[in-house]
């Protein structure tokens, strides 16, 4: 199959594929996903995905019955059917259920899960991104990965209309992650990523950086950073599932970064490296 799109056990092409129009993602975003990259048919750090899923799942109270294991066969079910065995992006989600319109819990649904599969590709560390700021006005649940996403969609067209690549959110002078990545800065040799709370999205690529961090004994820390920090680090590093450290080359039209491109390569090569060790399949992204 060029592609796959799964709905409770059904499989077919994506474009074959029908959800309930009383699935309550449609009208409440009624749900949680997440995200990872998959090559040669192994998905990339399973384990910190599958648990990221999981507590968004608890944390919005809803009542999935697979277990990991099982959800685990499920989505290598549909990475086994897509026709590639290069890099392809593997996505799944799960709605409290599918009834009639109401804004309570319906009693009685079972939650629906969502698959689906294409061919992708990491994204390419050579090049830099551009990016603007964009005050964050989203809810105070960042941290769980729900179907809300309107605010980050509205950003990320707004960075696509001025040229730009991502968005670096803030909350009045504190930077908190962008649109669909997290932000982390180099300062003096240091990688530095705002503290996991309820504002920021807990990345599995920024809990990857800080191992190889420890990894490669290169200080780290976790705590607050400003718009001003930003603009005056030595780089700034974006990272998500499909980004594992693109740099920042400027920021609402000023350049910025640039002062650690040493330090920089070392970090993304063991971050691609990893994926290179955990998949056997090589980007050509660095």
């Amino acid at each position: 199959m060029k592609n796959v799109g799964y709905y409770n056990g059904k499989i077919d092409l994506i474009e074959n594929m029908m959800v309930p129009m009383n699935d309550r993602a449609m009208y409440f975003g009624d749900g949680v996903y997440d995200a990872t990259y998959a090559a040669n048919r192994a998905i990339f750090e399973p384990d910190f995905h599958i648990d990221r899923f999981y507590n968004s799942l608890k944390a919005v109270q809803i009542p999935f019955t697979l277990s990991k294991t099982e959800l685990r066969a499920e989505l290598q079910k549909c990475i086994n059917a897509i026709d590639s065995d290069g890099v392809v992006f593997v996505y799944w989600q799960s709605t409290r259920g599918t009834g009639p319109r109401n804004h309570a819990f319906p009693k009685g649904c079972k939650p629906n899960l969502l698959i689906y599969i294409t061919e992708s590709a990491l994204t390419n560390l050579r090049v830099p991104y551009k990016v603007i700021t964009v005050e964050d006005t989203r809810f105070l649940h960042c941290n769980i990965k729900t179907l809300n996403l309107l605010p980050s969609v509205m950003a990320a067209e707004k960075a696509k209309e001025a040229g730009c690549q991502e968005v670096i959110f803030h909350r009045g002078s504190r930077v908190t992650e962008c649109a669909h990545s997290n932000v982390n800065i180099l300062k003096n040799g240091t990688f530095i990523t705002p503290p996991l709370d309820n504002l920021i999205l807990p990345g599995t690529t920024r809990r990857h950086y800080l191992e190889i961090c420890t990894r490669l004994g290169i200080p780290y820390l976790e705590k607050e950073f400003t718009l001003d920090d930003v603009f005056n680090a030595d780089e700034i590093m974006i990272t998500s599932a499909g980004t594992l450290g693109v740099p920042v080359c400027e920021i609402d039209g000023k350049k910025c970064g640039g002062k650690a491109p040493a330090l920089l390569r070392r970090l993304q090569k063991a971050a691609v490296d990893d994926f290179i060790a955990e998949t056997g399949f090589t980007p050509d992204v660095l």
